[in-house]
């Protein structure tokens, strides 16, 4: 009879279908990963679904970042939008400032009762994610720094010491132009990220505000300082430098990142995250080393700031309570210190928590990649200020393209860097006053 009785129940099981078994919860995650990222992040996304059988993520590849933001715009403007979308740093403010499309970390994780703890970030990053009253509205996950990437073997051909790699602006350029003289690679230097690493990860180091009001994050007023001594002494440099065939301009964005591992560019800013692509391109002995500074400005430099992108969770119509839990336990899967140092160790990107940074050192990487933890001192460096937490500007991607555009008519000879940084200000102060006039 026991029998017979577990036949029908099961018959009456399949009879019922799918429905008759609890289904999953689906979150929807938009990412704007490629390549090696996101094999990484479809890793790490797999492994929080196999780890628990409630809520299942969907990551979905929504193009760039600015595409990225742009259809989590629109799509909240149409009532679509996704659970949570992964945006650029520089796109804090824009998001923060939609304040009926977001729905602030802080809020959610007390809302569903998710133990949660901000101190358990590094502050660069928690920080650069928090409000003025210190309260996270963002979840950190891809967070990098910029560093100087160097062609050992092209020092040596150049008769540099490849163990001493230049750590002021003037070593630097003195390097490259050995480099060139010797033939030992077809540019000195280049340069990622042009605007993120030369203007802004320049004013952090040493010590100068890039923008007023500790650059937007005491208010939407600010005003761009990049008409200070420091800006157009170092646009003065980069114009000398290519005149004299020392430092080469390469494009905007990631686009000079190739040059590094084909061996063109002896010496490459870009970010932290070019780790795993210069291990797989470089066929020559490389190392890796902080960003330089100039000793005339700054005794010792101060910290770098972060890039990179977090997660924000958007306000969808009619989403469950269950949802919103699935997307809390979705970011505590993130920051455990396992999961933390794994992204780390795959990516390149910054190990976001103490208990992550702890768990890669445990595990011999550092040991095993000599130069991997630079990027965490450097942005660990002690006694930040007002103008090494990073920037709260609005519209800053647009201010990004306005300094692309008169750096680059410098470069090009049509205007002074005085010139160049007085119309950086001029327009760029015009943007921040049209972002202040939408959202004030």
């Amino acid at each position: 009879m026991k029998a017979c009785k577990a036949v029908v129940i099961g018959l009456a099981i399949l009879a019922l279908g799918p429905m008759a078994v609890a289904e999953k919860v689906s979150i929807e995650f938009w990412h704007a990963a490629t390549g090696a990222l996101a094999a990484a992040l479809t890793e790490v996304v797999n492994g929080f679904n196999a780890s628990q059988d409630q809520y299942v993520v969907n990551a979905v590849y929504k193009g760039s970042y600015t595409e990225t933001m742009s259809a989590a715009i629109a799509a909240f403007r149409a009532g679509q939008a996704p659970h949570i979308v992964q945006i650029f740093e520089v796109g804090t403010a824009t998001m923060m400032a939609a304040e009926e499309a977001i729905y602030p970390v802080h809020q959610l994780m007390a809302d569903t009762g998710t133990p949660f703890d901000p101190d358990q970030y590094i502050a660069p990053v928690k920080g650069y994610y928090s409000s003025a009253d210190g309260k996270m509205v963002s979840m950190p996950f891809n967070s990098s720094t910029a560093l100087l990437w160097y062609n050992k073997d092209a020092f040596r051909a150049a008769g540099l010491d490849p163990e001493n790699p230049p750590r002021t602006w003037a070593e630097v350029r003195a390097a490259a132009k050995a480099i060139v003289a010797a033939g030992a690679a077809k540019m000195g230097l280049s340069t990622s990220w042009l605007t993120w690493i030369q203007y802004e990860q320049l004013a952090a180091l040493h010590d100068v505000p890039f923008a007023t009001r500790a650059n937007g994050f005491e208010g939407m007023d600010a005003e761009l300082n990049l008409n200070h001594s420091l800006f157009v002494h170092h646009t003065q440099t980069l114009i000398d430098m290519q005149a004299e065939g020392s430092f080469s301009y390469a494009g905007r964005d990631s686009a000079p990142d190739a040059l590094f591992g084909s061996g063109e560019a002896a010496m490459l800013m870009a970010s932290s995250a070019l780790r795993a692509r210069v291990v797989r391109e470089a066929q020559f002995d490389w190392g890796v080393t902080y960003l330089p500074y100039y000793d005339e400005f700054i005794a010792e430099p101060k910290n770098s700031i972060i890039g990179g992108a977090s997660l924000w969770v958007m306000r969808r119509p009619r989403a469950s309570a269950a949802e919103y839990k699935g997307v809390a336990a979705f970011f505590s899967y993130l920051g455990q210190a396992a999961t933390d140092a794994k992204w780390h160790m795959m990516t390149g990107y910054v190990p976001l928590t103490f208990a992550g940074y702890e768990a890669a050192k445990a595990q011999g990487y550092y040991e095993a990649n000599p130069g991997a933890d630079l990027a965490i001192l450097q942005l660990a460096r002690p006694n930040p200020t007002e103008n090494t937490r990073g920037l709260r500007l609005g519209n800053l991607p647009e201010i990004r393209v306005v300094v692309y555009e008169e750096v680059e008519k410098a470069l090009q000879g049509q205007q002074t860097a005085e010139q160049a940084m007085a119309n950086v200000v001029r327009r760029g102060n015009a943007i921040l006053r049209e972002f202040e006039a939408i959202y004030e």
